[in-house]
């Protein structure tokens, strides 16, 4: 198996099974067949040779994707075997696909615990009812966009919902909470930011709505696994790479 974490995408296949586990962006995965928008949480099982693209927009796309030989992942292999592609967003599977991502990323993790972890996923994934989210969800992400600051009871007191249920529906429903969405998105613009501009760490902070600089380092490290330092100078050698080759 072969595991990476994809910063931009473009039309490509693969020779055994990829699963991509969401990180951080927003885009659209398309393919022969359909395309799935994509803004939040989620998985992408592709089929072996499965031609696929990721059309990215501002804030770019970062995801682990783990390509296997299906018999990696023993009975769940059943399902990896048929060309298709499936796409879980919301709910417990994105959930647990954030999960399988940590995972991924923590070096301590063996091989055999990686397989076991991977294969409840798929086994899961399939047992899982889809998941429709509702039409406050999309609202509930606007709002916070505009105002991240928004609270809780704020944004329960704007859709006349109770603030509990609120938290509690929008985890269900997208597989993160209110708080994560807005740190996501946070991470997001300051990755943009890092990535394209020289501005420095303690601006790109205070723009991006970190209380300080080493608050954005902590939430850094736990949603990427790396620094804004580290994300900076990736900045530098994707740029570097499209210099050379501009085509």
């Amino acid at each position: 198996m072969i595991a990476s974490s994809r910063l931009e995408g473009s039309e490509h296949a693969h020779d055994w099974p990829v699963l991509s586990l969401y990180v951080l962006g927003d885009y659209r995965k398309t393919f022969d067949g359909g395309e799935f928008a994509i803004s939040g949480p989620s998985a992408v099982l592709h089929g072996a040779s499965r031609a696929h693209a990721n059309r990215l927009n501002e804030a770019g796309l970062e995801q682990v994707d783990i390509e296997f030989d299906p018999r990696w992942l023993g009975d769940a292999a059943t399902w990896c075997n048929s060309g298709a592609v499936h796409c879980w967003q919301g709910g417990a599977t994105a959930a647990a696909a954030r999960q399988l991502a940590f995972d991924w990323s923590n070096s301590a993790m063996s091989e055999r615990q990686l397989s076991t972890a991977t294969a409840n996923f798929v086994a899961a994934a399939f047992s899982d009812r889809p998941v429709r989210q509702p039409g406050w969800v999309a609202s509930v992400r606007e709002q916070l966009a505009a105002d991240p600051a928004l609270t809780s009871i704020e944004l329960a007191a704007r859709l006349d919902l109770h603030p509990g249920w609120l938290a509690q529906a929008y985890r269900a429903a997208t597989g993160e909470g209110i708080r994560e969405t807005v740190q996501r998105r946070r991470v997001e613009r300051a990755t943009s930011l890092l990535r394209n501009s020289a501005v420095q760490f303690a601006d790109v902070a205070a723009d991006c709505g970190f209380c300080d600089q080493s608050h954005m380092n902590r939430i850094f490290r736990r949603l990427l696994g790396r620094t804004p330092a580290e994300v900076r100078a990736e900045g530098l050698l994707m740029r570097a790479a499209r210099t050379a080759d501009p085509h």
